[in-house]
């Protein structure tokens, strides 16, 4: 089995047989113009860049842990050293849309560079990928469009400046039209996050913590079928706080009810909770309570 590291936009251009790219660190692929030969079934492709897409009919792609096959208006995200698998042959013509990709090179030291990692959905599963209506399509084209353009053009002295705006904005566009769809699958949140308060308590119950320690949001992510990214931002947009402030809210209530009415010590209630090191549950119950362990014992 073979793996393609794609390292630059010129190699990408190479690898899908396509004319050198109008420039080095962005390109707009048209995905009608994809193929994939039986011989390459099953190869592996590792792209150093970002990836935005938007497909119409089924592509039959690997993507990371799952497959999935694009129904319409599907927009998908990927962030640098992710793992593409194609699963069947294709022909050119066989899937619509587009796919950006865009180097790190472009954004470095921009605003953009800076506040990438804010844009989580890069790191969503493929299942996670973004539903469009057709206003929010058409939004989406339009953007992209206007990247397309500026980079065909010649390349000024205001070319990335303006391209990296436009990136932003498509980005911000993403952003909105993911909350949109967090509020109008508002049921099925609710159905997670009762699952997760749920799993908080039994994983305490069943005394998993004695042995794993304290749990990961990573855990209950996996329960939920969902990314971590993706878990993450749905509990907060739902419930105004990280996975982790609620893991954290319960072992604090946990250790109030411990120091209240146990004699055990910190230390040993620390460790019957899950730490690993007792000052750990010292640091965390000051910085939520106000107090420290003992300081809360005596005033209660």
């Amino acid at each position: 089995m073979t793996t393609y590291y794609i390292k630059s936009i010129s190699e990408l251009h190479s690898l899908f047989g396509f004319p050198a790219p109008k420039h080095p660190l962005i390109s707009l692929v048209d995905a009608s113009q994809i193929q994939v030969l039986e011989k390459d079934v099953g190869s592996k492709v590792i792209y150093d860049f970002y990836m935005i897409s938007l497909k119409d009919r089924s592509c039959g792609v690997e993507y990371g842990r799952n497959s999935f096959d694009f129904d319409e208006g599907l927009m998908v995200f990927s962030s640098p050293g992710q793992v593409y698998m194609p699963t069947k042959p294709l022909k050119k013509g066989d899937i619509q849309g587009w796919m950006l990709y865009f180097h790190q090179d472009l954004i470095r030291n921009t605003h953009l560079g800076k506040i990438i990692s804010d844009f989580t959905f890069f790191n969503y599963d493929i299942v996670e990928a973004l539903h469009l209506s057709e206003d929010e399509e058409k939004t989406i084209n339009s953007t992209v469009q206007n990247i397309e353009s500026e980079y065909s053009q010649r390349i000024d002295n205001h070319s990335q400046r303006v391209i990296v705006s436009n990136l932003e904005l498509l980005l911000t566009y993403c952003y909105r039209f993911y909350e949109r769809q967090f509020n109008t699958r508002s049921i099925q949140c609710k159905g997670v996050i009762s699952q997760f308060e749920k799993e908080i308590k039994k994983y305490f119950k069943t005394e998993r913590h004695l042995d794993a320690g304290l749990p990961s949001v990573e855990h209950f992510a996996d329960i939920a079928n969902l990314s971590q990214h993706y878990f993450s931002d749905l509990i907060k947009k739902e419930t105004g706080r990280k996975p982790k402030d609620h893991i954290n809210q319960f072992v604090i209530e946990e250790a109030k009810n411990l120091l209240v009415g146990t004699e055990q010590s910190v230390s040993e209630i620390a460790y019957d909770l899950g730490f690993r090191y007792p000052h750990y549950f010292t640091r965390l119950f000051k910085s939520k309570t106000g107090h420290t362990p003992i300081e809360y014992r005596n005033l209660n």
